[in-house]
């Protein structure tokens, strides 16, 4: 394997697959599968799922909701989150925990970078929820975050888009996709990796990212085995 340790970010709303809100036992189910996968060749495995398929602050914001307000009922999603996974995982046979960067005993335990560690040394996957416990901080900027804390190889973004273009390919026949691109290059070309917080913890720090499609069966094990499947994001 290329990676002995990552940090996986997963999308909240593609766990809602073809829903319009909510789960996805089909989505959990294959996702438990390739972690599954990944985790039996020893790699070990932290994880940070969003909240968008329940409920996102910036969207509550909007609407009327206090934005702190907004941003603290995200982070309560990403942990129902966190535990649906995790429930799919031990479904499969797949020791999984959840630490939570809020205090809510015995839903998870308390997140430290040792207790990670500890997990992750003994073959358990972790899932960590409640973004980075403060408003105004995406699940993409809790990703950075515990990456770096882990002392992760890479973060793996994993999403409904199979890399980085040079423009939305939904909405762009002619975006062309990019196999690698610079930090600063994703800066100048003004391109939407993840928010610049996150991505900017990632540079500053050495942290690559990978952005490929989870939703196609197999991907996870292709780019942990090194096939040059997304797009990496390096300095």
């Amino acid at each position: 394997m290329k990676y002995r340790r990552i940090l996986l970010k997963l999308s909240g709303e593609s766990l809602q697959g073809s829903r319009q809100y909510g789960l996805s036992t089909e989505v959990l189910q294959s996702y438990a599968g390739q972690i599954r996968a990944a985790a039996a060749t020893g790699v070990e495995i932290g994880i940070v799922i969003g909240g968008g398929n329940i409920f996102r602050g910036l969207t509550g914001a909007k609407r009327g909701f206090d934005r702190v307000k907004g941003d603290q009922m995200g982070m309560l999603a990403t942990i129902v989150n966190s535990l649906a996974l995790q429930s799919a995982l031990e479904d499969n046979g797949v020791k999984a925990k959840v630490l939570t960067s809020i205090r809510m005993e015995p839903i998870g335990e308390y997140y430290s970078k040792s207790k990670a560690l500890e997990y992750l040394e003994s073959g358990t996957v972790v899932i960590i929820g409640g973004g980075t416990s403060n408003p105004y901080f995406s699940t993409d900027s809790a990703a950075a975050l515990r990456g770096i804390e882990i002392e992760a190889d890479v973060l793996l973004k994993g999403t409904r888009v199979d890399g980085v273009y040079t423009a939305d390919p939904e909405k762009d026949p002619h975006a062309a996709k990019f196999a690698e691109i610079t930090f600063d290059e994703v800066y100048a070309r003004n391109l939407k990796v993840m928010d610049l917080t996150a991505f900017t913890l990632c540079k500053e720090n050495g942290l690559e990212i990978v952005v490929f499609d989870m939703d196609t069966p197999g991907n996870l094990g292709r780019v942990l085995a090194g096939e040059p499947i997304g797009t990496l994001v390096k300095r």
